[in-house]
């Protein structure tokens, strides 16, 4: 991923130093394992150890697979030259390059696990903060971006809330999933290799055994991963798109932070747009472009092919590093977002009662009225303020059908917006706990 969309933490996980860094551990722990077993002396695997503290050099690693085209052959030679050719001859022993690989790159991903959920939890910190900040400010609900009925932007934030903490949950299943290593053999079999050796490198490498691999560990795991990232994603565009409606010059219920000196237009010094919600909407489209080809890895010929390397080489680094930036770009622009509680209450009174069609309409048929009857009362009042910009409660005091059903007084309580507020300390009990 580009310098522009990155953490260095997550780079890390991905740079080539870091994964022949584990390759080394895999490989080193294997002889370990072996030597307790008594197939390799015990001497060969401390010869080994002693290279723990080496920089691998990734040009000659570069160097030597430009000439063996094969990346796991190429860092052995490499091992060696370091080890010394006698002492490294029992490395890789009854190993496939897949044993390496595969074991290697799930350490990445519950590392890059790790690291997304704590911007997961940076997320939810501040959808909580802004949630009980704004538990009681009112706001109009929208349902086809049209007016409905009030509700808190307390109670937006809350659903959020909600929302990623779903999705935290699911990355922490999907990291136990991922959780698993093989070093089994050419095929699976653990023909020229004990499994025990296998159990000493997954608990060294904080994995579990894969119960059944071929030359590779199951790519359904992964796929699982992925769909996650895909999932979390869409829930970082969900608030995206709220807030950039939000900021909406007609709308204005809040806005970006807008820091001094910013810029938001070349060529029109008035704008302040919502550049952060727009961007996280399209780093949202990159992590979900990652998820078909996932899922499309779970097909392998046979025992193994490699049809899936060229994807993951690109997919792992790519979703898990765009979704840790959009993350923590998530939970910055939360924290600092702008309310105008002003503008929603403005926002809300703007059709003049019309936000309390439904509680006339029940009003009325409690009255006695059918329910088709009460809805042509209600709608016929409620077009006058459409078309004609009226008052909708005085329409309706006006009106000698609806009087006729419900006193001025009954009209009159039908426009409190407490009743619409009412239950929103369950809901945020539900939420976040008594």
């Amino acid at each position: 991923m580009i310098p522009r969309y990155s953490r260095p933490e997550m780079v890390a996980i991905w740079s080539p130093e870091t994964k022949f860094r584990i390759w080394f551990e895999i490989e080193a722990h294997a002889l370990d394992a072996m030597a307790a077993l008594g197939v390799v002396p015990k001497e060969n695997a401390e010869a080994v150890w002693r290279a723990k503290d080496v920089e691998f050099d990734v040009a000659r690693i570069d160097e030597i697979e430009a000439v063996t085209k094969h990346d796991v052959i190429a860092f052995l030679t490499h091992l060696a030259e370091h080890v010394g050719a006698d002492e490294a001859r029992f490395v890789h022993q009854g190993m496939t390059s897949s044993d390496v690989l595969d074991t290697a790159l799930n350490v990445q991903l519950t590392r890059a696990a790790d690291l997304l959920d704590q911007g997961m939890a940076r997320v939810l910190a501040a959808l909580k903060a802004r949630a009980f900040e704004h538990k009681d400010t009112l706001r109009i609900g929208r349902s086809h971006g049209i007016h409905a009925e009030p509700t808190t932007l307390g109670l937006t934030f809350a659903r959020f809330h909600a929302e990623f903490d779903r999705g935290r949950q699911r990355l922490a299943r999907a990291r136990e999933e991922i959780a698993t290593g093989a070093i089994s053999g050419a095929v699976g079999t653990f023909a020229n290799i004990d499994p025990a050796v296998e159990a000493h490198v997954c608990e060294k490498l904080g994995l579990v055994p894969e119960p059944i691999s071929t030359q590779v560990i199951p790519r359904d795991r992964h796929a699982m991963f992925f769909a996650t990232l895909g999932v979390i994603a869409s829930s970082i565009e969900n608030i995206a798109v709220e807030i950039r409606h939000m900021q909406r010059t007609e709308v204005l219920e809040a806005e970006e932070y807008f820091s001094p000196g910013q810029k938001g237009s070349s060529a029109m010094p008035h704008k302040r747009n919502p550049v952060l919600s727009e961007n996280l909407t399209g780093l949202a489209r990159l992590v979900r472009s990652t998820v078909t080809p996932a899922l499309e890895n779970v097909a392998l010929w046979h025992e193994r092919d490699i049809s899936h390397s060229s994807v993951e080489r690109g997919i792992c680094p790519d979703a898990t590093v765009t979704l840790d930036f959009a993350l923590h770009r998530l939970a910055g622009l939360v924290e600092k977002l702008v309310v105008y509680p002003e503008t929603m209450r403005r926002n809300m009174d703007r059709f003049r009662g019309l936000v309390m069609s439904q509680r006339v309409l029940l009003a009325l048929t409690q009255a006695g009225i059918s329910r088709e009857d009460a809805y042509r009362l209600v709608q016929r009042n409620a077009m006058k303020v459409w078309e004609a910009g009226a008052d909708f409660r005085e329409e309706l005091l006006a009106d000698p059908e609806v009087t006729a059903a419900l006193s001025p007084a009954e009209i009159e309580e039908k426009f409190d917006l407490g009743y619409h507020t009412k239950h929103v300390d369950t809901i945020f009990a539900r939420v976040f706990g008594a």
